[in-house]
């Protein structure tokens, strides 16, 4: 279908970027802590709003500066003025966009790391949803990186590690752990065995990488759930 292949080509220039781009490598590291930063503080929803909106801000400008250069690289096949002024515009784009990052992740991290003590206890009720994105986000950033160091297939489809077994396990072990109901757990484990064994059926996925995205899913969400219950500290 022409909806999921313009999701795929989509998926393919941010695949480009992080194998190709030091700089989008670094954001999606620094936007992976940030996640989890505004899970340990547990943040007031309005601030994870502008977390996620300049961190989106930062990744997407970092795109279009990989655009820019890549279309002023094949029209320009000499040194020239122009191109270098076009270069450095993009690059100046992304440096205003990661100082405003920077500053606005600043007051609101400060904010929440003295607004703490009796303030993170009372906010665990809230902890379900939280964990659940902040979860889902980081699987999804390291299959990414896991993809771009062995360069080979795209965000959605093939690669070493299945992004969807990853997805599948992270959500079936969240709701093993939140809801602690073993029928529950045990039907969300087989729906995400079945999302795994349709990506080994279709041939997108060896076995050993679906395994690989299983087990990466699994170890990320209970790492995640455990910080998030304060068993375990980071």
């Amino acid at each position: 279908m022409r909806f999921w292949r313009s999701f795929n080509h989509a998926f393919d220039g941010i695949m480009y970027a992080a194998r190709t781009q030091p700089n989008m490598r670094a954001h999606l590291v620094i936007a992976l802590l940030v996640v989890l930063g505004a899970l340990v503080l547990r943040l007031d929803r309005v601030y994870v709003i502008a977390l996620v909106v300049i961190v989106a801000l930062v990744l997407a400008l970092e795109l279009v500066n990989t655009a820019i250069e890549a279309v002023v690289d094949l029209l320009t096949a000499t040194h020239h003025p122009l191109a270098k002024t076009a270069k450095d515009a993009a690059a100046g784009a992304v440096l205003i966009g990661s100082i405003a990052a920077i500053v606005v992740g600043y007051l609101i991290l400060y904010h929440g790391i003295i607004s703490g003590g009796q303030r993170v206890f009372a906010a665990v009720g809230s902890v379900p949803s939280n964990v659940a994105f902040v979860t889902l986000a980081a699987v999804a950033i390291v299959t990414v990186f896991a993809k771009a160091w062995v360069g080979r297939g795209s965000a959605l489809q093939g690669g070493a590690i299945s992004g969807h077994a990853g997805l599948a396990f992270a959500a079936a072990t969240l709701l093993a752990f939140l809801y602690q109901r073993p029928l529950a757990a045990l039907l969300a484990y087989f729906v995400a065995f079945l999302v795994a064994q349709s990506r080994v059926e279709a041939k997108i996925h060896r076995t050993s990488e679906v395994v690989a995205g299983g087990v990466l899913g699994t170890v990320v969400a209970l790492a995640i759930y455990l910080v998030a219950r304060g068993h375990l500290t980071i």
